[in-house]
């Protein structure tokens, strides 16, 4: 049998863009010969499957995953939002957001888990091959407490736990009652809907504290105001800041009244037992992907004025 060396499967790699594993299984199956190899590759559908890479993949599903006291968020895109609606696509994005509750959250382990007859990342490529849609496995969160729950919601639901955008919200407390499951699933829907970037105040990352502080002060001082009423110009549009960004600080949705910071201590008082919001993650599905828009005059005009 011939020898398959880590220069071999670089050529095939190099040659066909399909991956490692599978470049390593073509060259085994045809005895080392690169052309059978391509061939092979192309008989499975996997050769066909890499040149699909460059497309871009901005659909597709967030899928969360719950038990117990943790959670996990996974993102895995396609090209059209025709493939969230297929049986197979969401079956798999499913069990990859359940096998990610075990991983160590990161997209690395992910890929390499084991699913079915192969990884997660093998899967995928079939997957590809199978409905001709260039996918990625996008970014995977996971979340846990010591003692509390992980409560989640998907917005734009197409299936249970599917969708198109996920969140998932951490609450540590001692009480394990259905009143604190029920607001970890309330809080979850108010991430979704207000989309806050921090948890609390003191989380905020000191470097964009500083950056809004700096384009607040240089707002106030185009006013022409004296220092001392831009200082307190500056304080009152930075409360509105944390309003708008702060998870804590915000208005809770569900009852349009109450600062989410004064919803978690009413609940603790109803349970007896204190609550904190440890964390949380919010995906929206393809958010900062560059859709490609193509053109079509413009590549007219061009073509012409050449």
């Amino acid at each position: 049998m011939a020898q398959i060396t880590a220069a071999l499967v670089k050529t095939l790699r190099d040659k066909t863009g399909a991956g490692m594993m599978d470049c390593k299984k073509a060259l085994t199956e045809s005895a080392g010969d690169i052309d059978d190899a391509v061939d092979w590759l192309r008989k499975n559908g996997l050769a066909a499957a890499a040149k699909k890479a460059g497309r871009v993949a901005a659909e597709g599903l967030i899928a969360v995953a719950t038990e117990g006291n943790r959670g996990a968020l996974v993102e895995i895109n396609a090209e059209t939002d025709f493939v969230g609606r297929n049986d197979d696509f969401q079956d798999f994005v499913r069990d990859v957001a359940g096998i990610a509750l075990e991983t160590d959250g990161t997209v690395d382990s992910l890929g390499e888990a084991k699913i079915g007859e192969g990884t997660v990342a093998s899967q995928l490529t079939d997957l590809i091959a199978r409905i001709g849609e260039n996918m990625s496995l996008r970014r995977v969160e996971r979340l846990s407490v010591e003692s509390g729950t992980v409560g989640s919601y998907v917005h734009n639901s197409v299936a249970p736990g599917l969708g198109r955008i996920g969140v998932l919200v951490g609450l540590e407390s001692s009480d394990r009652s259905e009143s604190l499951d029920r607001f970890a699933r309330q809080l979850a829907m108010h991430v979704a809907a207000a989309s806050p970037q921090w948890t609390a105040i003191e989380g905020i990352d000191s470097a964009a504290l500083d950056r809004e502080r700096t384009v607040l002060t240089e707002q106030a001082r185009a006013s022409g105001r004296p220092e001392n009423i831009i200082e307190k110009m500056v304080e009152g549009r930075l409360k509105k800041f944390y309003e708008e960004s702060v998870l804590l600080e915000q208005t809770f949705v569900i009852d349009g009244e109450s600062k989410i910071s004064k919803a978690v201590e009413t609940l603790a008082g109803e349970i007896g037992a204190p609550v904190s919001i440890t964390g949380f993650h919010r995906f929206m599905l393809g958010e900062g992907i560059e859709k490609k828009e193509d053109d079509f005059a413009a590549e007219v005009a061009a073509t012409a004025g050449g």
